[in-house]
């Protein structure tokens, strides 16, 4: 039977404590720094302390973090995230991370699917955003295959050390 959270390939699950390590990897990479906001390591105890008080209600906290997980091994791949939820336009960000080593095996793609069927049906979201590098190709097919569309170029947008890149903001209409 399929749930609203899975598919095949990958299954969507709420933050454990049993994911500090991996979480703690990828948060402390620098070399994905570039696509998001973090300008600085995360230390055990605040990432401890973070999925201790988190709170998965995105109606009350305005974000929700879920974990991926490999449906048949049940291994942890990736994470993605809703933030800057806006309950009365009824609209999301969303970001993903799939860990290296499970890069271009179709965990991204389903993991998305996955995200927009539950942002419609269960949150009852109408749309979905993201955004991402002009120049990151892989994100930018990922979300197309997801039926995001560019709707917009940001000038200069992130920062990448000394200088500025531009990026698309992409978007996904879920639901009425």
């Amino acid at each position: 039977m399929k749930t609203v959270l899975s598919n095949e390939k990958v299954s969507l699950r709420a933050l454990e404590p049993v994911d500090i390590d991996v979480v703690l990897q990828w948060e402390n990479n620098t070399s994905l720094w570039q696509f998001g906001s973090t300008v600085a390591p995360m230390s055990r105890k605040i990432l401890w302390d973070y999925i201790e008080n988190y709170n998965p209600d995105i109606y009350a906290s305005n974000q929700l973090r879920l974990m991926i997980d490999d449906a048949n091994s049940g291994t942890t791949v990736g994470m993605v995230d809703f933030y800057d939820f806006d309950h009365h336009n009824r609209r999301c960000g969303i970001g993903i991370l799939i860990g290296q080593e499970f890069q271009n095996s179709g965990y991204g793609t389903n993991a998305v699917e996955v995200v927009c069927d539950y942002a419609g049906k269960f949150l009852g979201l109408h749309q979905l955003w993201a955004v991402v590098p002009v120049d990151n190709v892989f994100s930018i097919k990922l979300f197309q295959k997801n039926k995001f569309h560019v709707c917009g170029r940001m000038r200069s947008w992130l920062r990448r050390n000394n200088h500025y890149a531009d990026a698309f903001i992409m978007q996904m209409l879920v639901g009425n």
